[in-house]
C-alpha cells in the first residue's frame, strides 16, 4: 500500500523548535516534488512549504520565511520541514503531499502546490504563548 506518513509533531512553547519529517511507504520520493500544508482550527488547509523533485527549488510561504526549513536528501526519503522560533499561529495539523513521478528537467526544478496530493494523515503541533 502507498501512503504518506508524517511524524515529528508535539507540543512546545512560543519560540521553540520542531523537526517534522515525511516519509512515504510503499515508494521512494526521490522524483516526487514534496509540500508541507498546514490546517488550523476553523481555517482551510494552507500551503507551507515545498521542495523539487531535484531539491534546488524551494519556496515558503510568507508567514514562515526565515523560520522554517525544507529539506531532503538524494536518496528521497524521508522529507523534512524544521520549523524554528515556532509562534502559536503556527498551530495546526500538518501534512505532506506529493506531485510527480517527475522525471523532464523543468518539471524536477518546480513545485506547485496546486499539484500536490495524497496527503497523508498528518501530524498536530501546538504551540502555546
Amino acid at each position: 500500500q502507498l501512503q504518506l506518513v508524517e511524524s515529528g509533531g508535539g507540543s512546545v512553547q512560543s519560540g521553540g523548535s520542531l523537526r517534522l519529517s515525511c516519509a512515504a511507504s510503499g515508494f521512494t520520493l526521490r522524483n516526487f516534488a514534496i509540500g508541507w500544508f498546514r490546517q488550523a482550527p476553523g481555517k482551510e488547509r494552507e500551503g507551507v512549504s515545498c521542495i523539487s523533485a531535484s531539491g534546488d527549488n524551494t519556496r515558503y510561504a510568507d508567514s514562515v520565511k526565515g523560520r522554517f526549513t525544507i529539506s531532503r536528501d538524494k536518496r528521497g526519503n524521508p522529507v523534512y520541514l524544521q520549523m524554528s522560533s515556532l509562534k502559536p499561529e503556527d498551530t495546526g495539523v500538518y501534512f505532506c503531499a506529493i506531485d510527480g513521478p517527475n522525471y523532464a528537467a523543468d518539471r524536477r526544478s518546480s513545485c506547485n502546490y496546486d499539484d500536490m496530493s495524497g496527503w497523508g494523515a498528518g501530524t498536530r503541533v501546538t504551540v502555546s504563548s
